[in-house]
């Protein structure tokens, strides 16, 4: 697939979206257009198993709004796909028929089977996740697959989701005590047919799709989590629990006032969660992860790479494409940076107890810690802090993602405990000492390049008592740029470390 950019829309039961992703001249991808409509055609279908005309005419409409946003943007290749309500619906293929003349858009019907493994490969992408189950609750359907060793083993499609469920057993949003255990019990009959979902206990339920993502919003919103972001985030079985009951015993107009939750989930959203538990319990898991990507996601990967749509590592991934976002950036002496601040971190090693992946850590911060420059040159610091935390940066949890941000971003100690400060209880004052270990490590290696012409190719690293001597043995020049800069940062190295560095250049001796 070579198009500078590609469109995805997805007729869901619930609502229809489009994404638009542009590939950039230097090879990343992003996104530059979205769109979303609430539709519930799930909730329109009539006795007959039949969308009703006027559906299907608004659905034209949207369909042709959709295609001329595509135009807009010069959109090379428009995929559509559409899940459960269509695929039900007795009269789909007059509803496909009816797309592809009014509309100029061919719409691929994608099984239940399809609809998992799409949603697998969106997840899997952007999730440091080795084995787990993946839930996808979409309005009409609900899909359950098992991973093991980031594979996907096995998986399922329900004919259930939370605007069906919601029609049955809550037609006006309110789920009675009764209701909610005839809900229950009709899940847990459907699911109990597949035995193999309760043969992986204590593995974590990630959830995909709008209920899941709602949940989390409202569970941030409910604790004051201090780090605006669902992807990635764990919440507790028994904290899903409380916040269900707490949500379900609230009147529809005080439910429209909840924190985190969108209007047009108000109704839905309880019966949506029910079915989450349900699951949870069916599989024995030990918590829940929201996940902020899936299916559209896995259909972009899908068109885009056909030949490997899956990611062999997500943040080595994530990191080039977002550094190739920002092409201003230095990259040969960003490259050096890396180099000398993973050297220095080797040298290191032994005189600072490190966690194993503050290799990791280092080795991201080090590689985007001048994209910030892509704003403003002068503040470029906290324009990266800025960029990493609210880009999409894979593979880590929030915790790493804010470390490996400020280890970017690092000026100083106070710096590093007033940013804590306002992340906690997400980071404390052990990562305040860890981000001040790396940071200080980035900070010499970028003072190591200060000149940025890469003139140290060689440079030995030795420890003598409580000095750290860097000695470039192969080096163009008398590196009095570089020198300076490292004795300007000597006295806060040394707060830190305990060691105090000094740079020499032997063949000037």
């Amino acid at each position: 697939m070579t198009e500078q950019r590609i469109g995805i829309i997805d007729i869901g039961s619930n609502s229809i979206r489009l994404v638009v992703y542009e590939r950039t001249a230097q090879g990343a991808h992003r996104v530059i257009d979205g769109s979303k409509r609430a539709a519930r055609l799930s909730e329109q279908i009539d006795e007959r198993g039949n969308v009703p005309e006027t559906a299907i005419s608004e659905l034209v409409d949207m369909m042709n709004h959709f295609r001329l946003i595509c135009a807009h943007h010069r959109t090379g290749y428009i995929r559509t796909v559409a899940t459960a309500a269509i695929r039900n619906a007795a009269n789909r293929d007059d509803v496909l028929r009816r797309i592809e003349d009014e509309a100029g858009l061919r719409v691929e019907l994608l099984s239940g089977e399809e609809e998992a493994a799409y949603g697998f490969l969106g997840m899997i992408n952007s999730m440091d996740i080795t084995d787990g189950f993946l839930i996808d609750i979409g309005g009409g359907s609900t899909e359950v697959s098992l991973f093991r060793d980031r594979t996907l083993v096995q998986s399922v499609s329900f004919p259930f989701g939370c605007v069906n469920l919601t029609r049955r057993f809550a037609p006006k949003g309110v789920l009675a005590d009764e209701d909610l255990r005839a809900l229950e019990a009709y899940v847990e009959e459907a699911v109990g047919k597949e035995s193999w979902i309760s043969w992986s206990p204590d593995l974590p339920l990630v959830g995909v799709g709008g209920t899941i993502r709602a949940l989390g919003k409202v569970h941030q919103a409910h604790v004051k989590y201090t780090f605006q972001s669902h992807h990635n985030y764990p919440i507790a079985g028994d904290e899903v629990d409380a916040l269900f009951e707490q949500t379900r015993k609230l009147p529809l107009d005080k439910r429209r006032k909840l924190p985190g939750l969108s209007k047009d989930r108000v109704d839905i959203i309880v019966p949506g969660i029910a079915i989450a538990r349900a699951l949870y319990k069916a599989a024995r898991s030990s918590h829940y992860v929201v996940c902020g990507t899936g299916l559209r996601d896995g259909l972009f990967y899908d068109t885009r790479f056909p030949e490997q749509p899956r990611q062999t590592d997500v943040l080595a991934y994530s990191v080039s494409n977002l550094a190739a976002l920002h092409p201003a950036m230095p990259r040969q002496h960003v490259a050096q940076v890396n180099r000398s601040a993973m050297q220095l971190l080797e040298s290191l090693r032994h005189d600072q107890p490190l966690p194993e992946r503050a290799w990791l850590w280092l080795d991201t911060a080090s590689s985007l810690f001048r994209i910030g420059a892509s704003i403003d040159y002068y503040e470029y610091a906290k324009h990266t802090f800025y960029l990493m935390i609210n880009s999409q940066l894979f593979g880590l949890s929030h915790r790493e993602l804010l470390i490996c941000a400020a280890v970017a971003s690092y000026k100083s100690r106070n710096r590093a405990k007033l940013l804590a400060a306002s992340f906690r209880p997400i980071l404390d004052d052990h990562d305040v000492q860890l981000i001040s270990l790396l940071g200080t490590l980035l900070q010499l290696a970028v003072a190591l390049d200060r000149s940025e012409t890469q003139a140290i190719s060689r440079l030995d690293v030795a420890v003598d008592g409580a000095k750290l001597l860097l000695s470039a043995t192969r080096a163009e020049g008398a590196l009095a740029v570089e020198r300076k800069e490292v004795d300007g940062l000597a006295d806060d190295f040394k707060k830190v470390w305990g060691l105090t560095p000094h740079l020499t250049v032997p063949h000037l001796r």
